[in-house]
């Protein structure tokens, strides 16, 4: 017997096994009006009256529906309204420019805009066949409240695209990612088996749903009628009230957020919330391993490190702590918990010669959407080409740095995390990015971009900090103080922004 995985399966079991239990807990504090608590019968009930009015709307299965918002129960429902029946969902980065968003929505194909109010201005230049605003527009998007309308069935061929995922384009338009509800099924199961995600767990969504699909989260809890906890604007003493005011237990995000939780937590009056029962799933960066240390000491909360890509759906590794560890000191067991992880049940990973990353695995993307020559690149030799850089020691991955971002100096690599690492570990640094900048002696000069606590702390004092970890040839030759670093709206820091300035008017970018 053979029968086709779809994102609906998730929804479905939820509304059959838990009816009455509470799904989603809307965000209270949002320019629409917040849908509050919705059970799982509701959620599904409202799936379908989203599906009912894409068929009134004539959009066909394959047919694609594009959606900018931050954190909401409304896109929430979305990712199987839209797809559960047969459309393609396509979740657009709610911070990106009109023009952005224009080429996203024209390049997808989109017949169906949707925008929360925050974003309604992107409405005077960016058009659609239908075009819809959160809340003003609800009957036109999810049914007419209490309704029962049954929507046309879908075969479920598991082969289809069911979303389309626009990576973050920092160094040219972005890239339609097309992942199937294969890519989307296989990657949430096996994502909540490696953390172990079950029934009585509340999940915080502090990861915007948009990246990746909240990294098949919104499926997976879905799936073992776990308890959703809309976040709609990261800020770090909100994330420690609601872990105290719902019982949260699991979290994704990136290591911004993270850093949001700890400086949080310096100002908390009592027993920082979540202690011994939240785990962290942290991915986007290698977190420093001072970061890590204090998430586990500090916030008595489990780190859990993943690695993947928007293109992997995106869960390739894991690495969540072992009992072989119970030994090791605690900044050693941090180290370890650094690395990118052992490969996921049912993924691959090898080294090419090159030292790039090399995936294979059932939630690899099934191709970029009207981009065959980038797709045949990217799955040259029946493996995805990551970009990144790495190394695999027993079975663990390590992460290097994207290929373009190795340092050469005085003809050394230098990766630019292991000084970022050595940076954050003196106590006045609070971020930090490593780039190479030409120059005539060594080719490429190592150069710290720092952002620090607001203490007098000097570049000299930074340099010799370094010297006491790291090699006199990978020590920063020039130190840049900044506010703060330029960052997607996921939390990884655009380098090529930081860049720019040094490089600008040269036809390479290596020197």
């Amino acid at each position: 017997m053979f029968v086709d995985l779809g994102v609906r399966d998730f929804l479905d079991r939820a509304e059959l096994v838990y009816p009455d239990r509470v799904a989603v807990v809307d965000e209270p504090d949002q320019p629409a009006p917040s849908w509050g608590e919705v059970t799982y019968r509701d959620m599904a009930r409202l799936a379908r009256g989203q599906a009912a009015v894409l068929d009134a709307l004539g959009v066909a299965a394959g047919g694609r529906v594009a959606i900018v918002s931050q954190n909401a129960a409304r896109l929430l429902v979305s990712f199987f309204g839209v797809s559960g029946r047969g459309r393609i969902l396509v979740p657009i980065n709610f911070r990106l420019a009109a023009a952005e968003v224009a080429y996203i929505v024209a390049d997808s194909g989109a017949e169906v805009l949707i925008v929360d109010p925050e974003v309604e201005h992107l409405l005077d230049t960016v058009t659609a066949k239908h075009v819809f605003v959160i809340g003003r527009d609800d009957e036109n998007i999810f049914g007419v409240p209490g309704s029962t309308a049954t929507p046309v069935e879908w075969s479920g061929d598991e082969n289809t695209t069911a979303t389309i995922n626009y990576t973050s384009g920092t160094t040219a338009r972005p890239k339609g990612v097309q992942l199937t509800h294969r890519n989307l099924w296989l990657n949430a199961v096996t994502f909540a088996l490696h953390v172990a995600l079950t029934e009585n767990d509340v999940l915080l969504h502090t990861l915007p749903m948009f990246h990746a699909n909240g990294w098949g989260m919104p499926y997976a809890a879905t799936g073992v009628g776990a308890r959703h906890i809309v976040l709609r604007k990261v800020d770090g003493g909100e994330i420690l009230r609601r872990i105290a005011e719902h019982g949260v237990t699991i979290m994704c995000a990136a290591p911004a957020v993270v850093t949001a939780a700890l400086d949080a937590a310096a100002a908390w009056p009592g027993e920082i919330p979540g202690r011994g029962t939240v785990r962290i799933i942290v991915a986007g960066a290698p977190p420093p391993t001072r970061v890590i240390h204090r998430v586990r000491a500090e916030l008595g909360w489990e780190f859990i490190q993943i690695y993947g890509l928007t293109e992997t759906s995106p869960l390739l590794t894991v690495n969540r702590f072992r009992s072989e560890w119970e030994a090791d000191e605690p900044m050693e067991q941090a180290r370890r918990l650094g690395r990118a992880g052992a490969p996921a049940l049912g993924v691959r990973i090898a080294i090419d010669e090159d030292g790039e990353v090399l995936a294979r695995s059932n939630h690899v993307l099934d191709a970029y959407w009207n981009k065959p020559e980038e797709t045949e690149k990217a799955l040259a030799g029946d493996w995805f080409h990551t970009g990144d850089k790495g190394s695999l020691d027993d079975a663990y991955l390590t992460i290097a740095d994207r290929k373009k971002d190795v340092i050469i100096s005085g003809g050394e690599n230098v990766t630019s995390i292991e000084v970022e690492d050595a940076l954050i570990a003196h106590p006045a640094v609070r971020e930090a990015a490593v780039i190479g900048i030409p120059d005539e002696k060594w080719g490429e000069l190592v150069t710290a971009i720092v952002v620090t606590d607001g203490s007098t702390v000097t570049a000299a004092d930074i340099v010799a900090h370094c010297r006491t970890l790291l090699a006199g040839y990978k020590c920063p030759k020039r130190i840049e103080f900044v506010d703060a670093l330029p960052r997607t709206a996921t939390g990884k820091i655009q380098k090529f922004v930081l860049r720019r300035p040094f490089w600008e008017g040269r036809d390479k970018q290596v020197n």
